[in-house]
């Protein structure tokens, strides 16, 4: 390649060698000839008028709001006319961006773009945009990108094409700037508060949504995927603590679940809508938000069934049966689909050392169960972090379900089958029926059943019966208290609804959430100070214990009272201590200190047959690759061509692969 006019290589092929120096000298009167650095250096070396780039009228139709008005050709990614720039896909690009980021993010982008495919010329000169405009775009933008699978376009590489200030550089979102200070500035907060809008958000912008508000308190907030469903969408967690990311020794970790049926659809909409308003009354300083996330780590997964909200969803609100969009894309009911743990600890009761937690799945469900994606996503997730309470929400009916959903008679479909910590359900579903605006109230409308007697409260088999459920699983195979909140007789309202809904749920989250420093929490170590995982947390007259974490850490719910709490652990001496908790403490602190003993054969599980080992989870690897991406030749991730591949496709222009993720 010649890069300078004054310098031809010698090749040994003389007709090859004349051939290229007459194109280079053709090429060489054609270009403005450029100065080398020492001519520069000693100011002999001076651009005549007629060397100068040739300033053409910005005539452009995406591009027409910039702040100049002349551009030229060659442009910095080498467009050499404006013809080759208009048949690109980076210029297509540009006039599709509003329709594919539905919006988000425009026309930041596209002024970007413009300033890179129609650079500005002044003087004869190219003038570049500034790296830091460039970057600032990015860093707020790129999840909207991410939420439909597209990379971030190669031409705003902020590295190579954008330039420092001290190199001379403008900013081409000036004039969007200054226009969004005045807007900022007749809002008293300085734009720190969130718009929430009350519509329905397809399963891309409920990614969009979520990233972007992890962008905007990334320092309390971060987004991850606990695993993809069926089609291949994510299951995207929005993670809220004041170290996001890690589990801080003693504080407690909370879940909310939304649209394990697809078709009911207001919890998706409601945990959208509380993440949103979390961030933001953050950033203004509401001290109650502050408060708990300071001292919660609270995770949100707004959608568990993201495949069938959009079938449901293609039929509306107004057309949606009972049932359309109910399963996943497999014709799963996933709250059907968990391990029964609970027919195990029916028939196990009888023996003296049975334990009602932590309750290992058989091997039998591995190898007849179909084991969804969504289930195997949720059962790790619920196994990875010492979550301590949970919320799945539903719809149907206007109530709050607690454990147990199996009755505990088969032949009995509705059956009083409380868990052991029947006390403990009672106040965590009536913490949030009474903080409703009208879940607990006796004139409420009802949808069928007699709950208003109950105080819109009721045991799940009760009311009737189910095996291989959510909140079972959890109680029975985790330290996880976790109610089921039926939010009303709609399940798929309409958009009129959500804003009225939000108002009488919000109260209600926020007082569930907080329920979470109640009772006790302590670490367990050992006598050099150092935490036990495992150990057990057991209360007198309570028949279900919970474990320590990796820190040693715990956090046991209790009521008001007098209580006989011991810790243990194996190759540990027992420690029992009495405890009085106060109605008017929010959580007391009971640590202990276990030492070394000989260690005895547990009696946890003696005699007692088909039980394995807890540490068993997928022991014949049937569904590990659930949780992996298919991978090429060269160990990248493949995927299937996005659904906005058919926007560039269909027109005969060159394939924009660099859009394709991991391409």
């Amino acid at each position: 390649m010649i890069t300078d006019c004054h310098i031809i290589p010698f090749i040994e092929n003389k007709m090859l060698t004349v051939f290229i120096i007459l194109s280079a000298l053709a090429t060489c009167w054609s270009l403005p000839r450029r100065c080398t650095p020492d001519e520069e250096a000693i100011g002999r070396c001076k651009t005549s008028a007629e060397d100068r780039l040739q300033c053409i009228e910005m005539v452009l139709g995406y591009c027409q709001d910039v702040t100049y008005s002349y551009t030229t050709f060659p442009n910095i990614v080498g467009h050499r006319t404006r013809q080759d720039l208009e048949m690109g896909a980076e210029y297509l690009l540009l006039s599709v961006i509003q329709s594919l980021l539905k919006g988000e993010c425009t026309p930041d982008i596209r002024l970007l773009g413009c300033s890179v495919l129609a650079p500005r010329c002044q003087d004869g000169k190219i003038f570049k945009p500034c790296r830091s405009s460039c970057e600032m775009v990015r860093t707020s933008c790129i999840h909207a990108f991410e939420a439909i699978e597209m990379a971030w376009p190669y031409f705003l590489d902020c590295d190579r094409f954008f330039v420092g200030d001290e190199e001379g550089c403008y900013d081409p979102l000036s004039q969007l700037k200054a226009k969004q200070e005045v807007t900022f500035a007749n809002i008293s907060d300085g734009g720190l508060s969130t718009v929430l809008q009350f519509i329905y958000h397809s399963n891309s912008q409920m990614f969009s949504v979520l990233k972007k508000t992890a962008a905007k308190c990334s320092h309390i907030s971060q987004t991850y995927s606990i695993g993809r469903s069926v089609e291949g969408k994510d299951l995207l967690v929005i993670e809220f603590s004041s170290n996001p990311g890690q589990h801080d020794p003693l504080e407690p970790e909370i879940k909310l679940i939304g649209n394990m049926h697809g078709n009911e659809v207001l919890g998706r909409q409601l945990l959208i809508y509380l993440a949103q308003y979390l961030c933001s009354e953050y950033l203004l300083g509401n001290e109650r938000i502050q408060t708990l996330i300071n001292t919660t780590r609270i995770h949100i997964l707004p959608s568990m069934n993201p495949d069938g909200y959009e079938v449901a969803a293609s039929e509306g609100h107004e057309f949606n049966g009972w049932t359309s969009g109910r399963t996943n894309a497999q014709n799963l009911d996933l709250n059907r689909n968990f391990p029964d743990l609970t027919s195990i600890f029916y028939n196990r009761r009888r023996f003296r050392h049975f334990r009602s937690d932590h309750i290992p799945i058989p091997d039998s469900y591995w190898m007849n169960k179909v084991v969804a994606p969504e289930t195997y996503a949720v059962m790790k997730w619920i196994r990875s972090i010492p979550f301590v309470i949970s919320a799945s929400m539903h719809g149907g009916e206007l109530v709050i379900s607690y454990p147990f959903d199996f009755s505990r008679n088969p032949h009995e479909d509705k059956m009083f089958s409380p868990t052991p910590d029947e006390q403990i359900f009672r106040q965590l579903a009536r913490i949030y029926a009474d903080a409703h605006a009208t879940m607990s109230n006796s004139d409420t409308e009802r949808c069928g059943a007699a709950f208003a007697s109950k105080g819109g409260i009721t045991n799940g088999a009760q009311w009737y019966s189910f095996a291989g459920g959510m909140s079972d699983f959890n109680y029975l195979h985790s330290n996880c208290y976790e109610i089921t909140v039926e939010l009303g007789c709609d399940k798929f309202p309409s958009e009129e609804e959500l804003y009225p809904e939000w108002r009488r749920n919000k109260e209600a989250l926020l007082s569930f959430m907080e329920s979470v420093h109640k009772g006790i929490k302590g670490i367990v170590k050992d006598e050099h100070g150092n935490g036990i995982k495992g150990a057990t947390i057991s209360v007198k007259g309570m028949r279900h214990d919970i474990t320590t974490a990796e820190d040693g850490d715990y956090w046991r719910l209790l009521n008001p009272g007098v209580h006989i709490v011991t810790a243990a652990a194996s190759g540990y001496s027992r420690v029992s201590k009495r405890i009085n908790l106060p109605r008017n403490l929010q959580v007391g602190r009971v640590d202990f200190v276990l030492k070394k003993v000989p260690q005895e054969p547990s009696l946890d599980y003696f005699n007692i047959p088909e039980l394995d080992n807890y540490e068993r989870f997928d022991p014949f690897n049937q569904f590990e690759q659930y949780s992996q991406r298919e991978l090429g030749e060269n160990g990248e991730e493949r995927t299937e061509k996005p659904w906005w591949w058919a926007y560039f496709s269909q027109l005969g222009i060159s394939a924009p692969t660099w859009l394709l993720r991991n391409y």
